[in-house]
């Protein structure tokens, strides 16, 4: 039908205009690409969510109470109290001791995880899934700058792991960034090596990530979480213990949904190791695939939950300016 033949034209125009807005082809990864992310850090709010235990001074206002220099509430005074803390004027007003109540400023250290194994690196619309991660991982490094938190943490594939501790100002993000892009091109010459791939690297390097992440900080984790089983709970429910857990699920749009088919056509998938038949243009096939695809989606949600972890979603056949901007990244719960 020309009218079809039209749409998937215009989708390809489209793909294409993101690409070159993104300055990127969806494969390869370099420092120019994740350089402008620093004029999009708005697009993110790295306001904490759950309470934390840091107590190192800093900018960033806890939700724990204690002594400080933002005022947060006066209630009634309490054995232990400071009583440099006592409030005179209420005290006056009310005939009862009151005292002040302050946010505590902690510096909060922001640790970004990005899992460069071998199946984020798989794309069938706009992006690599790996290229999503390294995306997202410059959009927070460079909002975590904004806010004048120190940035670090871990990139990691089969092979090998870089281990960054945080650092303040725009080195620490820089320092990032040119691992990212270190270990990306890594990654994908394995990839194209089909080399294979390693079923342990995500454990380990969730273990390192439970030991590099301090009291107090914020813990992102970039993965298509393929490899989530409960043996991860352990560590990342240490992480989740004192600090803010921020799991990015990044996935590709085929993962979920099977491509139409006018006809009735019989292709070959693998996943590296394994191969098996699908039927494109099957109706039946089609809801079984998406079934099966959202069961395994649930599992893993139950997961992050029982891990302690807020979730993300983002795909991979999108921007991820578009897709913040829009409020689509949680296009999977």
């Amino acid at each position: 039908m020309w009218w079809k033949k039209i749409a998937l034209d215009d989708q390809n125009q489209l793909a294409q205009a993101t690409l070159e807005q993104l300055g990127c082809d969806g494969i390869n990864i370099d420092i120019e690409q994740l350089l402008p992310y620093q004029g999009k850090a708005s697009l993110l709010n790295l306001a904490p969510k759950k309470a934390v235990q840091g107590h190192l001074s800093g900018n960033y206002l806890a939700r724990t109470k204690g002594r400080g220099m933002e005022f947060d509430e006066v209630r009634h005074y309490q054995t232990g109290d400071d009583i440099r803390a006592i409030d005179w004027r209420v005290t006056a007003r009310t005939g009862k001791t009151h005292t002040k109540l302050f946010r505590e400023e902690v510096e909060r250290p922001v640790l970004i995880a990005t899992d460069l194994g071998q199946s984020m690196f798989f794309g069938s619309k706009l992006l690599f899934k790996s290229a999503q991660a390294c995306h997202i991982a410059a959009l927070v490094a460079w909002h975590a700058k904004k806010r004048g938190d120190r940035v670090g943490g871990l990139v990691f594939n089969e092979q090998q792991h870089q281990e960054l501790k945080p650092r303040s100002r725009q080195n620490g993000v820089l320092h990032y960034l040119h691992t990212l892009e270190e270990l990306h091109q890594q990654g994908l010459a394995h990839w194209q090596q089909e080399l294979p791939s390693s079923q342990t690297y995500f454990i380990e390097n969730c273990n390192r990530l439970a030991q590099l992440a301090k009291p107090g900080s914020l813990v992102y984790l970039i993965t298509d979480g393929n490899h989530f089983n409960e043996e991860i709970l352990r560590p990342l429910a240490k992480v989740s213990r004192h600090c803010e857990l921020v799991i990015c699920q990044v996935n590709d749009p085929l993962e979920f949904t099977l491509p139409q088919s006018k006809q009735k056509t019989s292709v070959a998938i693998t996943d590296g190791s394994q191969k098996q038949q699908l039927l494109l243009g099957d109706q039946q096939t089609a809801q079984r695939y998406q079934d099966k695809a959202m069961l395994t989606n649930k599992l893993k949600q139950q997961l992050y939950q029982q891990a302690g972890a807020r979730v993300i979603h983002f795909s991979a056949g999108d921007s991820v300016e578009h897709q913040l901007k829009s409020g689509i990244e949680t296009w999977i719960r």
